[in-house]
């Protein structure tokens, strides 16, 4: 009988989990999108798209499509779903294991400034810089709304809805990033700050190698914490091998 396991996805490691998991003997496979990404990368596999209604829904989609464990690989601030999958995990007593690259370090010559919100980095920007690298995606431009005597850049997939700030350029793009790209970027708009998310990974790293050799500052905002309890994995191979002991069976990986 097939382990169905469902992947909460939208990341790089999400889809080499869920390809993994596909050619391993034993499990079905249901890779779960938030469809927030006009054109996502979709994985091997089954694939949903959409929310489940919060906690209760997912409780009632796991129950329904009788899942045997659930691997949160959304990306590190999808925190909301996260805390969902917990609860949902727990209430139809399914195994949950999350999935989370791990973090940026600081290393020499970078100039970080930490903070734990986008709130409180815009509250660092008016006396960090004056034109601005904004990579925290369009979701919760409108921290930065009223910070008009700035100059913003803002890098995302797809093309980000008001509130924003006044004096914005949008760039469409999708990492992996170059270094040499990210130099440029630096110099041909004269960026002196630069705000990022603690993503991890590395798609969208050379934007501190480039910030470290053009010596501006960089705004890190921390990630929300893991659910308690909830097991955490570094790589897809470290999650098929927590996915082993928490179902008993072994994922014969060729």
């Amino acid at each position: 009988m097939l382990v169905h396991v469902l992947v909460l996805g939208g990341t790089t490691e999400a889809r080499r989990l869920a390809e993994s998991l596909v050619a391993a003997d034993g499990f079905r496979v249901t890779s779960s999108l938030a469809g927030r990404v006009a054109r996502p990368r979709l994985p091997p596999g089954e694939v949903r798209v959409g929310g489940f209604g919060g906690a209760e829904g997912m409780a009632e989609w796991l129950r329904a499509h009788r899942v045997d464990a659930v691997i949160d690989a959304t990306h590190p601030f999808a925190g909301t779903i996260s805390f969902n999958a917990a609860s949902a995990a727990a209430a139809v007593h399914v195994p949950l294991l999350a999935l989370r690259r791990p973090g940026w370090v600081p290393v020499a010559g970078d100039r970080w400034h930490r903070t734990g919100s986008l709130a409180g980095a815009a509250e660092l920007l008016p006396g960090l810089g004056s034109r601005v690298f904004l990579t925290t995606g369009r979701m919760g431009l409108a921290a930065f709304a009223d910070l008009d005597t700035l100059w913003f850049l803002v890098r995302s997939v797809d093309a980000p809805e008001p509130p924003h700030p006044a004096r914005t350029e949008v760039l469409l793009d999708r990492g992996p990033f170059s270094l040499e790209g990210e130099r440029e970027l630096i110099r041909r708009h004269r960026i002196d700050v630069l705000v990022t998310k603690d993503s991890g990974g590395d798609a969208t790293a050379p934007k501190l190698t480039a910030a470290r050799e053009a010596a501006i500052p960089v705004v890190v905002v921390g990630r929300p914490p893991v659910p308690p309890g909830v097991p955490v994995a570094g790589t897809p191979e470290e999650a098929l091998a927590l996915l082993d002991g928490l179902t008993g069976r072994r994922t014969h990986r060729g």
